[in-house]
């Protein structure tokens, strides 16, 4: 049985003296409080005092950012689309303020710079939905952070973002912190302030703008790459259709305004070039790297004052330029994209994404389109490393493939075929379909597709009969990373136009440091780029560009009903042209030919630029003269040969059955006149 605890004394069960002390020191813990309390009410009353007398520093001066040719020229401004035009916080329409505060600081007119339940709500809704929704920064403290801070985070500048929101809201009144927070925020793509945004994306003004168009402008601000009109217009609807939400949640407008304002048509105006400026896609490419790639701001990139220094050689990207005027009809609505790097470095040196950049921004160079036969080459590189060789025969005919119980019936262009057995140069040469499906059906699907992964390709592509003769898209710029690939003897390098970033002060904030890697074996590579020479031979599908251009060239063309390729590469550069159209148009087979004339022009031009060079015969890889009727090795009889190359190890031994070398007499001639002479003399 268990003992019962004897009750504790309370308070009132003290001692008289105990009392007394417990009094005294709740006493002395009390006025401690209390002049604590008093203490920091008038050090905090001092700091604003402090912080209402100190002058707010001028708005950071926005500068251009610059940017530098591979040689440290300078190419000018990166962008000059940048323009302000300011507007007044009673010309703004009610509904677009209302938009802006219930997307980004709803209690703006309540606190005093910071929102310790915005703070709360907005990681609540964001833990929920799991994204990030909701911002947890005041208009104030972005105005603050965009009027004088970088965009770093570091606990240094969000000290600073403080002290300024404070002074801010000291300074200023709140319809006119909300008035500068309009005009200074940014909505991408060189806009900004809300007055120039309703003009660049709807083409009216701002008064003009409707419930719908105004919450969507006021999506942007949170990530104007990921929201972009342009580029990401579903993500920009589904940030509209967030804020139109909580305006009716907030009830800025009713909730039958909400619904009418999800079913309005949002239509955006159409996109103005940049002008006067060279290279124009390169530079849309600069910004998009600089912020996709290596994470830094927009805004801090278009008008922080870098200096930006990227690989373009602007003689290059003159003559790249040139040779698409030159080619291309006008008018026509065909497009080109062009793309050329060092395959050694992996640098890009001129880049076309397109017949005309006032007429389209769009560049096509990141455009996924089929490649055709350019792809023929990851089948061929894959059968060299498999025990084919140059001279491997399969027969050209028409072929039905029973793959998985199915039939693929391939064909050759205008069902032309050999109906014989040709060897894997004669293949390339003349793009024969027949072979390269049958190749790849012995080496494997999956290894081919392995093969193409391993140089650059990183498009999907999945294990069907059609993978050898390019079905599956791929990019412009990917198939200029396999083919660089390639070029540089198997060695990967990643294709980029950077090289480094400096901001204002001189701090690096970008410095490129690719890595290379093997990916192929030499020897197999430099066989196939022997072959693919043969493309720009008078008998091969790109002899028109190996007319223009006559120096050493690995080249490979691609025809699709809708494209035409030319993917090629001399031991100096690797360049890629396709020409086509934007609208699924079918393309006439003429018009896929100017491919080569774009090609050959470029590179033709390039030589009085870039020294060109041959191809070194590397490790691993032997030579052999062959006959090219019977495709055995030459004899001192052939009436001709030609010098081929082969992995070590696979080069053919036997020698030309037709023209054999003249077999030795069983009787020697000269000493048996020896002796009858001898016998004469004697007689």
């Amino acid at each position: 049985m268990m003992r019962e605890q004897p009750p504790r004394p309370s308070m009132f069960a003290l001692h008289p003296i105990e009392k007394i002390r417990l009094v005294k020191m709740t006493w002395h813990l009390l006025r401690l409080l209390f002049f604590s309390m008093l203490i920091l009410s008038l050090l905090a009353s001092i700091a604003l005092v402090f912080l209402k007398i100190r002058p707010l520093p001028p708005p950071e001066i926005h500068a251009t950012s610059m940017l530098f040719g591979v040689n440290g020229e300078s190419m000018g401004p990166l962008d000059m689309r940048e323009q302000r035009d300011p507007i007044h916080l009673n010309e703004v329409p009610q509904h677009l303020i209302k938009a802006t505060l219930a997307a980004e600081d709803k209690t703006f007119y309540e606190h005093g710079g910071f929102s310790v339940t915005g703070i709360m709500r907005a990681v609540f809704h964001n833990l929920k939905s799991r994204q990030a929704l909701q911002g947890a920064s005041t208009i104030t403290q972005q105005l603050a952070r965009n009027l004088y801070l970088t965009h770093d985070r570091t606990w240094s500048r969000k000290w600073k973002e403080a002290l300024y929101t404070v002074q801010l809201e000291l300074h200023y009144s709140k319809d006119e912190i909300l008035e500068m927070y309009l005009n200074k925020i940014y909505y991408g793509h060189g806009v900004y302030g809300i007055k120039r945004a309703a003009q660049v994306y709807f083409d009216k003004p701002v008064e003009k703008l409707t419930i719908a168009e105004s919450a969507f402008l006021v999506g942007i601000p949170r990530g104007p790459q990921y929201y972009s009109p342009y580029h990401h217009l579903d993500h920009a609807i589904k940030r509209q259709q967030h804020i139109l939400d909580l305006m009716a949640e907030n009830h800025y407008i009713s909730v039958a305004e909400a619904t009418a304002a999800k079913k309005y048509d949002i239509v955006i105006a159409p996109q103005k070039p940049t002008t006067g400026l060279n290279a124009p896609y390169f530079r849309d490419y600069v910004i998009q790297t600089a912020v996709n790639r290596y994470g830094l701001d927009e805004s801090l990139v278009r008008h922080g004052g870098l200096k930006i220094y990227t690989t373009l050689h602007p003689q290059l990207q003159k003559v790249a330029e040139e040779s698409v005027k030159q080619t291309l009809p006008n008018p026509s609505n065909l497009q080109t994209a062009l793309l050329s790097v060092d395959p050694h470095t992996g640098h890009i040196k001129a880049m076309i994404g397109g017949k005309s950049y006032p007429d389209s921004q769009y560049n096509r160079i990141f455009a996924k389109r089929q490649p055709g036969s350019t792809f023929k080459p990851f089948v061929y590189l894959t059968a060299l490393q498999h025990g084919f060789t140059p001279l491997t025969k399969i027969e050209s005919r028409p072929t039905t493939f029973i793959y998985k119980g199915q039939e693929y019936k391939p064909r050759n262009y205008q069902n032309l075929y050999a109906n014989r057995p040709i060897t894997m140069r004669e293949a390339i040469a003349k793009s024969d379909n027949i072979y390269a499906v049958r190749t790849q059906f012995q080496v494997g699907i999956p290894s081919v597709i392995e093969t193409a992964k391993r140089l650059g390709i990183q498009s999907d592509i999945r294990a069907t009969p059609s993978v050898a003769l390019g079905s599956y898209t791929v990019s412009p710029y990917e198939l200029t990373q396999a083919y660089a690939t390639l070029a540089n003897g198997g060695i990967h390098r990643p294709l980029t136009g950077i090289l480094k970033i400096v901001d204002s002060q001189g701090n690096v904030l970008v410095e490129e440091k690719s890595v290379a890697k093997r990916v192929i074996p030499t020897a197999p590579t430099f066989v196939l780029t022997q072959m693919l020479r043969g493309v720009l031979d008078s008998g091969g599908t790109g002899r028109r560009a190996g007319q223009i251009f006559q120096y050493p060239a690995a080249a490979k063309t691609g025809t699709t009903d809708y494209d035409g390729w030319l993917a090629a590469y001399t031991p100096q550069l690797a360049t890629t042209v396709w020409v086509g159209y934007d609208q699924g148009e079918k393309i006439a087979h003429r018009e896929t030919r100017l491919a080569q004339f774009i090609w050959g022009r470029y590179m033709n031009q390039s030589t009085t630029i870039v020294k060109p060079s041959s191809f070194q015969v590397p490790a691993g890889v032997t030579s052999k003269y062959i006959d090219p009727t019977s495709h055995h090795v030459a004899t001192n009889q052939c009436p001709s040969s030609q010098l081929e190359y082969f992995v070590e190890g696979t080069e053919p031994t036997q020698l030309c059955p037709l023209h054999p070398e003249p077999e030795k007499l069983p009787i020697d001639l000269p000493s048996l006149w020896d002796k009858f002479k001898s016998w004469w003399d004697r007689f």
